[in-house]
């Protein structure tokens, strides 16, 4: 129809097969840890949120699904 606009993946270039190298991130420096204090409620949620998973946790993201 015209007058529509594309959806979807709209701007996102390919990236060719190319991984992109991720930097290296001191999970303790003090932002990290400023923005752990916000987001984390207790030691367990800090754990998980950092990626120390134990079994049978929950698999997926928190929050609302659209």
């Amino acid at each position: 129809m015209p007058g529509k606009g594309n959806k979807g993946k709209g701007g996102r270039g390919k990236s060719h097969g190319r991984k992109q190298k991720k930097p290296d991130v001191d999970i303790r420096s003090p932002a990290a840890m400023l923005n752990l204090y916000y987001i984390a409620h207790n030691a367990a949620d800090c754990l998980y949120l950092r990626g120390f998973r134990w079994p049978g946790a929950p698999k997926g993201k928190k929050g609302k699904g659209k």
